[in-house]
């Protein structure tokens, strides 16, 4: 049964709160909101709840590759440079690049007029693809899939079609990548969605804390899903 409706992605900033917000409202094709608030960096609102991103400031820096990231489609690399970014390692389909604070995410350059919404993917390395994106799928109500267009199978599982995700611009997924390395710190980047935190424990996710509300007793409740990955969930009404 399904228990989950996607809200938005989060990221983590201590360094560069000035730029992070500008710089994913321009790389995604959403619109940069400042805070009211002196010293809160603001958020990026798309057209749908689901394409936006909270930027959260946190004490800590980044110290590790991002395990959750986005994949998006780009005109050109010079975008990236020109917002501030980095460019990495190239591959056949992609460029790894970084945000003003190191982030990485992955550019796919695509000729032609690209769509108003460019993020496509949210990715996440995985110790046991199969294992976590089926748990996923599960909370979502939806399959997990892992063949391609040919129906060959690969070492990537994906979700799609989940209740919250985008359905403006490109196909979206949720793509969950095998990595040899395990999880060490807290994720940078993360998911928010609706839902009830009892029904995620008793498929198996852990509470971590709880953030009190102004207006209800909990506004949000943090949890790990069984690999260890953090996310928000709030409540449905």
């Amino acid at each position: 049964m399904a228990s989950a409706t996607f809200k938005e992605m989060c990221l983590d900033t201590s360094r560069t709160m000035d730029a992070a917000g500008p710089f994913w409202a321009a790389i995604t094709g959403c619109r940069y909101a400042p805070s009211t608030k002196a010293g809160e960096p603001g958020d990026v609102l798309g057209d749908q709840e689901g394409m936006g991103i909270a930027i959260c400031a946190v004490p800590e820096d980044k110290s590790a590759k991002n395990r959750v990231h986005l994949d998006v489609s780009v005109g050109s690399l010079d975008e990236i440079t020109a917002l501030g970014g980095s460019i990495g390692e190239a591959h056949e389909h992609w460029t790894v690049c970084a945000d003003p604070e190191g982030n990485e995410f992955c550019a796919f350059v695509r000729e032609g007029e690209l769509p108003h919404y460019r993020t496509f993917e949210i990715v996440v390395d995985s110790a046991e693809p199969e294992a976590v994106a089926r748990w996923w799928a599960a909370r979502f109500g939806v399959a997990a899939e892992n063949a391609d267009r040919q129906g060959d199978p690969t070492p990537f599982w994906w979700i799609a079609g989940a209740p919250g995700f985008p359905t403006a611009g490109p196909f979206f997924a949720m793509v969950f990548a095998p990595v040899p390395e395990p999880k060490t710190v807290k994720n940078r980047m993360h998911w928010d969605l609706y839902g009830d935190v009892d029904d995620f424990l008793a498929a198996g996710a852990r509470k971590l804390w709880e953030v009190p509300g102004r207006t209800r007793p909990i506004a949000w409740t943090v949890l790990a899903d069984p690999e260890g990955n953090e996310f928000c969930v709030f409540p449905a009404s």
